[in-house]
């Protein structure tokens, strides 16, 4: 008999951090079933929420600011 996952309720920072997770390592599959967790609206605040928990955690770790942390990821010149 297939092993089954059991059906339970995911919160939208739990959905965040998988579906962020899966991105990055190119999960198509478990992107899509975080995707189903919550709504599409609750899943952007949450990855937003994880993007700004990200940024600020780099910020401290390399004692900058937070926008020069977020500019140097995304590639972006020193404003």
């Amino acid at each position: 008999m297939p092993q089954r996952r059991e059906k339970r309720a995911h919160n939208l920072f739990e959905a965040a951090a998988t579906y962020v997770a899966a991105r990055t390592e190119d999960d198509q599959e478990r992107l899509e079933e975080a995707s189903g967790w919550v709504s599409p609206e609750a899943l952007s605040f949450g990855v937003s929420e994880l993007a700004c928990r990200a940024v600020v955690a780099l910020a401290r770790e390399r004692d900058q600011s937070p926008s020069t942390v977020a500019r140097d990821l995304l590639g972006l010149p020193v404003a």
